[in-house]
């Protein structure tokens, strides 16, 4: 009879110090997310002239750190320096914060909804925490299915706009219904012409935003003014162009024929 030996497991070299140190300070950078959400509670709930505007530069802050603290995790090998914590589930808890729930919160204080309707703010919150929890919510060709909770852009140009109180609210039950509508969203970080594109005049874009934000004025009635109307009206092409590329992907993909296996 022929022994057989049983099938031997490839051991993994011992992480370095030095990697685990790095992956520790990778998931530090990335927690500093819900530091800055906490600060950005902390102006909301104090006001004062000035609350709004630098809540909108935290939010950017914040969201520069989600954009680059996925190449450090990467470059580090995350999940070998630090395997016994989720840097992903962290990641989401910092999104949610300032992507949903902190602009909902200044949409609410800034008085953006009209007053006695404050209540449906709760169908955004609901939705994205829906959309946040979707296992399938990144296709495999690399987009968004559904709105992507993107409420902190949508929170500034309800402020920055002459946009009445009612048709702000309805943007945003607009938005928290495509929520569930499966529409492929850009995802600028992923391959594809269109993704490379979004991110190239996202960065102009984003740089747009910055100027914005800092302009925007620090009154307890904020006056807006000509300069910073064209300047948030200039920088919204940028999310018309996002909204209409998505659409066009997936109505494209749609109305494609299937194919049939022979």
């Amino acid at each position: 009879m022929v022994e057989t030996q049983p099938p031997q497991t490839a051991v993994r070299p011992p992480v370095g110090t030095l990697r685990k140190v790095l992956g520790w300070c990778v998931h530090a950078y990335t927690a500093s997310g819900i530091a800055i959400a906490g600060i950005i509670v902390y102006l909301l709930a104090h006001g004062g002239p000035d609350a709004f505007r630098w809540s909108f530069l935290l939010m950017i802050l914040a969201t520069i750190i989600d954009a680059t603290d996925g190449t450090l995790a990467r470059a580090v090998r995350i999940k070998e320096a630090v395997p016994g914590f989720d840097g992903r589930r962290l990641d989401d808890i910092t999104d949610f914060l300032t992507y949903t729930f902190l602009p909902l919160m200044l949409v609410w204080r800034a008085d953006l909804v009209p007053h006695g309707s404050e209540a449906w703010l709760l169908a955004p919150l609901l939705a994205s925490a829906y959309g946040f929890c979707q296992v399938d919510i990144k296709t495999p060709d690399g987009y968004f299915l559904g709105f992507p909770s993107l409420w902190n852009v949508v929170a500034l140009y309800l402020y920055a706009l002459p946009i009445p109180p009612a048709a702000a609210l309805a943007i945003l039950l607009f938005l928290a219904f495509l929520t569930f509508v499966p529409v492929k969203h850009l995802y600028p970080s992923m391959p594809g012409r269109l993704n490379r594109f979004a991110t190239i005049t996202g960065a102009v874009w984003g740089v747009l935003l910055v100027w914005l934000v800092w302009s925007l004025p620090t009154d307890a009635v904020p006056e807006f003014s000509t300069t910073e109307r064209a300047l948030a009206f200039v920088s919204l092409i940028y999310p018309i162009f996002y909204m209409a590329a998505s659409w066009h992907v997936t109505l494209k993909a749609w109305t494609r024929p299937a194919t049939t296996a022979a």
